[in-house]
């Protein structure tokens, strides 16, 4: 997600070969002459930061070499969330995206697997800072809706079993990190997480067999920049979020 002190990052100097790359496409939701909607697998940085230790494959370098053409970076994915990424092919289109976004007139919908069993409908208005070498705090606020729920045979806090819930989580704002953040404010921590999360959490799911953070940008809806129709792209979840949602009533 983008956030007003995150530039757009244009991305068109032409793709470096270097050591072998893993030329796999990603898959694309939506694409016409201006912008595309991809589907970014878990596990895949979108971009070389401070972040990427040594990492030398990036969506961002697959995109441009699958595209075969620049591309311009509209919105920001976590690596270890999947789900629909946003770019353009000019910047005239980024930027009036990058407005889109600012004016929160884009429809996100995540998919968010956490820790117990909250209200069925709540918000999380907690300002948040930018990341590391940005504390300024600004306003955050990511509202919730439990679909499902589910309890398993594993001790914790005393207690026999373990309650999860399966939420759709909807920020109206797109701080770093924010809905990991913000369910960890609110002691709901996202299962997977393992810079905001509970491990004990964690490796109940590691001992079923999910190992990835349960966070997946499920849907991405706006009106085009350009021809002003209405684009709405929905993201499949993978295999192992999958056996995740199966857990759920």
């Amino acid at each position: 997600m983008i956030s007003r002190d995150q530039e757009q990052i244009p991305l068109d100097p032409p793709f470096s070969k270097g050591e072998e790359q893993r030329n796999v496409g990603l898959p694309v939701l939506y694409r016409d002459d201006w912008l595309a909607v991809v589907d970014k697998p878990a596990g895949l940085m979108v971009h070389d930061s401070a972040l990427a230790r040594g990492e030398t494959d990036f969506a961002a370098d697959r995109l441009r070499e699958q595209f075969g053409r620049p591309i311009f970076l509209v919105h920001r994915l976590d690596r270890a969330t999947s789900g629909c990424l946003l770019l353009a092919f000019d910047r005239d289109t980024a930027s009036a995206l990058g407005k889109t976004l600012m004016s929160r007139e884009v429809e996100k919908d995540y998919l968010a697997v956490c820790r117990g069993w909250p209200e069925e409908t709540f918000a999380v208005d907690h300002p948040l800072d930018g990341g590391p070498g940005k504390p300024a705090k600004k306003p955050a606020i990511t509202r919730f809706a439990r679909l499902g729920t589910a309890e398993i045979d594993a001790p914790s806090a005393g207690f026999d079993t373990s309650r999860y819930a399966l939420l759709r989580a909807t920020p109206e704002t797109g701080r770093f990190r924010q809905i990991r953040r913000h369910l960890k404010h609110v002691s709901h921590h996202l299962i997977g997480d393992t810079s905001h999360g509970d491990g004990r959490h964690n490796r109940t799911f590691r001992m079923l067999g999910i190992h990835r953070m349960l966070l997946h940008a499920e849907r991405l809806a706006f009106v085009h920049p350009v021809d002003g129709k209405r684009i709405e792209a929905i993201a499949p979840v993978d295999a192992e979020f999958g056996r995740a949602l199966a857990l759920f009533r």
